[in-house]
């Protein structure tokens, strides 16, 4: 039973502290995540009149942030204990929680059919919502043994070690969120990462097929719901009273453009994607996705780029995801000379994780992205080649 422990704690610890670190890579996923789960509970929850959940759902995602920081944190921190064995039978129960809250999301994901993805390896690795059911039941089993022999586990070494390095698990899984936040992702695993052609990621791939949807009707009759098909729907029977409409997925869509919602707008409301992106040089985009909620530290050193990039004739524009007008009224607020530009909001997250955040294109591709924290100061060509300065 001794070896059997610890390889249970090995195994548990370290996939605990890898799903963690993917996870810290970029948190924003997490958040965001935990929005669409917080939206669709709640949406769940109104619908079956269970007001004080959806109520508490509402609350929950206002603290979307802080609980994804947390959670990544304690996968972190659970994993780093277990292994070395500090605070044994605390962090078995609570590890015995994550992963009971863990296989409840995976498992509303796979069964609801409302969340394709459960986000449980960030954006890097992603697995079918099949596998990580799966794996969550696993992991819970294999939880739920060590809590039972948590009396069993002994610590790897002496209780001064073993706080320190339990301390620097804290400081890291915090720590290495905060510097995310605050700049960029270490490893960007978004369809808009360095490298890639925004066009060509709009495109379909040769093996597009779409989505086959089957509508479901529902109607009632003597105060019994029954679910229909179009082809059986009781259409010809006045006593069936129609009730509601849903759409079920048959068959997911394969070969889907990995960018399908990239569309730049002008004031008029027209459609300049294609022109902006198959513009000949370099194209710079200030994405500040919610202007009232926009870092603005750093702003005179943006200043300075944009008279620069007017100096080299580089096109400079700023994206945002409000209206025209706001977005207009906050770029005279701050006395920032760019023509606005209308981007859809999850575009701009997921180009962007900072907000607001500066992107560099060449011709359609992304060249480099900075946060609000590292705007480069200057900005020279050098045979044609674009280089910046801190």
């Amino acid at each position: 039973m001794k070896y059997f422990l610890w390889l249970l704690r090995i195994v548990i610890g370290v996939l605990f502290i890898f799903s963690g670190v993917v996870k810290a890579n970029d948190p924003m996923g997490l958040v965001y995540k935990m929005n669409e789960f917080y939206e669709v509970l709640q949406a769940s929850c109104t619908e079956h009149h269970w007001t004080m959940l959806a109520s508490f759902m509402g609350f929950m995602d206002q603290y979307a942030l802080i609980s994804s920081i947390i959670m990544i944190a304690l996968e972190i921190i659970c994993g780093v204990a277990i292994i070395v064995g500090f605070s044994s039978r605390f962090f078995t129960g609570l590890l015995l929680l994550l992963n009971v809250f863990f296989l409840y999301l995976t498992w509303y994901a796979l069964y609801s059919g409302k969340i394709k993805e459960c986000g449980c390896f960030g954006a890097c690795i992603k697995i079918s919502p099949e596998a990580t059911f799966y794996k969550d039941i696993f992991l819970t089993v294999l939880s739920l043994i060590l809590f039972i022999y948590r009396k069993r586990i002994s610590s790897l070494f002496n209780k001064s070690t073993s706080a320190a390095i339990f301390l620097f698990s804290v400081v890291f899984s915090v720590g290495i969120q905060w510097w995310v936040l605050e700049h960029l992702p270490f490893n960007d695993c978004m369809p808009y990462k360095p490298g890639n052609n925004i066009l060509q990621k709009m495109q379909p791939g040769p093996d597009y097929q779409p989505a086959v949807i089957e509508s479901i009707f529902i109607y009632e009759k003597n105060g019994e719901k029954k679910e229909f098909t179009i082809q059986n729907y009781p259409w010809q029977d006045s006593t069936w009273k129609f009730v509601d409409r849903k759409d079920k997925t048959v068959k997911e869509a394969t070969g889907e453009p990995e960018i399908h919602d990239f569309i730049l707008t002008d004031s008029n409301n027209v459609d300049q994607t294609k022109a902006i992106l198959t513009a000949k040089g370099y194209t710079l985009f200030w994405m500040v996705r919610e202007p009232d909620k926009a870092h603005m530290e750093n702003i005179e050193k943006l200043k300075t780029l944009i008279d620069k990039a007017a100096q080299l004739h580089i096109p400079f524009y700023a994206l945002s995801s409000s209206n025209y007008e706001d977005a207009n009224k906050f770029l005279f607020k701050w006395g920032i000379k760019l023509p606005p530009y209308t981007l859809d909001g999850t575009a701009s997250k997921t180009a962007m994780r900072t907000n607001p955040g500066l992107m560099l294109i060449k011709e359609g591709s992304v060249v480099q992205k900075w946060s609000y924290k590292d705007y480069p100061s200057d900005i020279s060509l050098n045979d044609g080649k674009a280089e910046f300065k801190k």
